[in-house]
């Protein structure tokens, strides 16, 4: 990542005391009517030698519906690195606040498969701020790369992810608002080939294998505290699950990108369709994704899934 100073921490962040920094920066701002700039940490923050777990690994494959493999599936290694994206977004110099942060898109490339038994150096800085109608959004890169490879920059990483967060209700002095992109347009629900049932704990659940207990997916009390009226479901949850029901077909490698339209309150039933695109020789191409609430009609979340 050119352009951003490295900085190596010597572990990986516990995402429970980032979380009880971000209340800390929030609440220090709130007292000292502190102003941020729409200016990002020219710093990337790194972990070596991270190590999944098997036992982890395990648990996440279950929940999430991945076949038994030694390979870390995509969603895996997105919640592996998170901690250190997170660390990023925690700063004291970060601008945008990183509780009620929500999760707007994903753009993955899943290069080559990656085993559990291979250390893994990750490497996360923020990118792209800009504005959004409802606020301000923010790009995380993440490249993940086997421990010591010396390849510099983004061609030596076996993952590379960018996360888009949306600040809501915060205007940063200095972003045109005239630039923020359109909303979306209106959506017709498909005959679904699912149907989740979600209950109460699937925030929970998912918080067990990736470590990510933010508030807001945790209970009514916690969501309510910022501001929502139920807790949500995790975005890299729902579109790790979609990720899963699209199958072995995917290969090896792949692109896989996901935009977030609507959350998903707890408990919930979730419609999903999958719809796939074959090469000219009748090879896998592409498979794309949309789901929705049975009930309204309105779309959660959409994505696709295609041959690197």
């Amino acid at each position: 990542m050119t352009g951003t100073q490295p900085l190596i921490l010597g572990e990986m962040p516990s995402l429970s005391k980032l979380y009880v920094n971000a209340a800390a920066i929030a609440a220090r701002r709130r007292i000292l009517g502190a102003h941020t700039t729409a200016v990002l940490p020219a710093v990337s923050h790194e972990v070596r030698e991270v190590r999944p777990d098997v036992e982890n690994l395990t648990a996440y494959q279950h929940l999430l519906g991945e076949t038994a493999s030694d390979v870390l599936p995509a969603g895996f290694i997105h919640a592996l690195a998170f901690p250190v994206a997170m660390s990023v977004m925690s700063r004291d110099d970060f601008p945008l606040p990183l509780l009620g942060m929500l999760h707007l898109r994903n753009v993955v490339e899943y290069r080559r498969p990656v085993t559990f038994t291979e250390p893994l150096d990750i490497v996360a800085r923020a990118e792209a701020l800009r504005a959004h109608r409802a606020g301000t959004q923010v790009d995380i890169a993440v490249e993940v790369r086997a421990a010591g490879d010396g390849t510099p920059g983004e061609d030596a990483a076996c993952w590379c992810g960018v996360s888009t967060y949306l600040a809501k209700g915060v205007f940063l002095p200095g972003i045109d608002k005239a630039s923020a992109p359109a909303a979306p347009q209106g959506f017709s629900a498909p005959d679904p080939t699912a149907l989740w049932q979600l209950g109460v704990d699937a925030g929970r659940a998912y918080a067990a294998v990736s470590g990510d207990f933010n508030p807001i997916h945790l209970s009514v009390l916690s969501a309510k505290a910022l501001g929502l009226r139920r807790s949500i479901a995790h975005g890299m949850y729902l579109a790790s699950r979609a990720l899963a029901d699209v199958g072995s077909v995917k290969g090896d490698s792949f692109r896989w990108e996901v935009g977030f339209e609507a959350p998903v309150f707890l408990p919930a039933r979730v419609a999903l369709d999958i719809s796939t695109a074959e090469s000219g020789d009748g090879g896998w191409l592409r498979s794309d994704y949309v789901a929705w609430n049975p009930r309204s009609g309105r779309k959660h979340f959409g994505g696709s899934v295609a041959a690197l």
